[in-house]
């Protein structure tokens, strides 16, 4: 059988029919009704309100101005490798040597370059959700499919994983498990102990685990989220999927880096080919000053996080038909509202009847329908005016 093919509006000739089927971000869906107005307060994606540091800018600047716009190195200048390996050894407390670092143009080019590296159609991933939904897009690209297992609020608020239950899902066609941790959107945080088992899980069943450690730095009670890295052997099958856009305020940087075993990272180089050929160097120079004077960036990044997790959720909590748990990391408020079932309508009458932006929780796949996520990244006056418009809609539709 010939493989389904579609045609574009006005085209005479075919994409592939499986690309057409992948649905559109319903954040994005969400975004296209207000994006543009500057009167929306924008709350919708995962970014802040404050631009790339000063300091991170001029090392890029530098750099282009002494000529680094050439081909490069296509796992990661040097020197960037050398940076992130000391990093995280640091961070964690562990031996992390450079040959163990791939740099890539952004964390979501993580993801879809070791979803190319392991995936063979109608293989799977367990995916501990709800989740950033860019992963399950991944896995349709390279004809995988995702298998969800979801968090529970066992108190109605705060969320937990049945280990049980994530083992379970696990059969002979699945390569790998998917934990986001710190979470996007829960906030939800593994504790260490349950990365451990999972990990001599995955030791045991010959299967991968990939850890999307984009929040690590994001947390309010400890000066780093626990991280599968504690309890790996540098040869373990473990991949920790990473990005400068969260801490240094880099988003649209589009970079960020894959630690792996050094086996899989020469096979991920070879993707790298084909896809980018290296992240700019000039980029890349500025991620090593991110990395190397950006701690104290990354302080005030997180103390202005906190309040304004602390300024959502108190606003929030106060709401009688709102269930909402404190922020323990990330930087999101992932809340539900009695009586309002369909959140991409909701979310987008919140647009356009009261100027405020915040993703749908149907966008986050199973468990997230119902809800809705707020990024609180932002200084404690916008979100207070955020608040205001978002009060004024949860009253107006019940």
């Amino acid at each position: 059988m010939l493989p389904s093919r579609a045609f574009l509006p006005g085209a005479k000739a075919p994409i592939s029919g499986h690309i057409a089927d992948i649905p559109t971000s319903r954040i994005g869906d969400v975004a296209a009704v207000g994006r543009g107005n500057p009167d929306v307060i924008p709350l919708w994606f995962g970014e802040g309100d404050l631009p790339t540091p000063r300091f991170i800018c001029d090392a890029a600047e530098r750099a282009m101005q002494a000529g680094e716009t050439f081909y490069t190195w296509q796992r990661g200048i040097p020197e960037l490798r050398d940076a992130i390996a000391r990093y995280t050894g640091a961070l964690y407390g562990i031996d992390c040597g450079a040959e163990r670092i791939t740099v890539t143009g952004s964390g979501m080019q993580a993801i879809i370059l070791t979803c190319q590296a392991l995936i063979d159609p109608g293989d799977n991933i367990v995916v501990v959700s709800p989740v950033w939904p860019n992963i399950v897009s991944a896995l349709s690209i390279v004809r995988g499919v995702s298998k969800p297992v979801l968090l529970e609020r066992a108190d109605g608020l705060n969320w937990s994983l049945d280990l049980d239950k994530l083992f379970a899902a696990v059969d002979e066609r699945t390569r790998a498990i998917f934990v986001n941790s710190p979470s996007n959107p829960t906030g939800w945080t593994m504790p260490s102990a349950q990365q451990k088992a999972i990990l001599e899980f995955a030791r045991a069943r010959g299967i991968w685990v990939m850890a999307d450690e984009v929040y690590a730095r994001i947390v309010y009670n400890a000066p780093h989220a626990p991280s599968f890295l504690e309890h790996a052997a540098p040869d373990d099958p473990l991949i920790v999927l990473q990005s400068f856009s969260k801490p240094w305020a880099m988003t649209g940087w589009r970079l960020g880096w894959i630690t792996s075993p050094d086996s899989l990272g020469e096979e991920i180089a070879k993707l790298l080919q084909f896809n980018l050929s290296g992240s700019p160097a000039f980029l890349q120079r500025g991620a090593v000053a991110a990395i190397e004077h950006g701690d104290d960036f990354v302080r005030s990044m997180v103390d202005r996080c906190r309040a304004g997790g602390e300024l959502v959720f108190q606003r929030l909590s106060a709401l009688p038909q709102v269930k909402v748990a404190r922020p323990e990391a990330a930087f999101y408020a992932f809340f539900s509202v009695d009586g309002i079932s369909d959140s991409l309508a909701f979310a987008k009458k919140l647009v356009t009847d009261h100027q405020v932006g915040i993703a749908p929780g149907v966008a986050f796949g199973p468990g997230g329908e119902g809800n809705f996520r707020l990024c609180f990244a932002s200084g404690t006056e916008r979100l207070s005016a955020a608040m205001d418009r978002i009060e004024a809609g949860i009253r107006a539709a019940g």
